[in-house]
């Protein structure tokens, strides 16, 4: 009843949001738009990795 993500698909999709994770809080961004992009990739993982990638902080 809802999308489960597992196995190596799963795996991936962890490694990428740690990835995304370490890149928003070494971008230069102020701590607010930080912490709110973060929750978005935990809340939502693959949807926020894709935002993240296409409108994240750059830097």
């Amino acid at each position: 009843m809802g999308i489960e993500v597992g196995g190596i698909f799963g795996l991936i999709v962890l490694v990428l949001n740690v990835f995304a994770i370490i890149k928003v809080v070494q971008s230069g961004a102020g701590t607010g738009s930080k912490v709110l992009w973060v929750v978005i990739i935990l809340l939502l993982p693959l949807l926020g990795l894709l935002l993240w990638y296409l409108a994240g902080p750059k830097g």
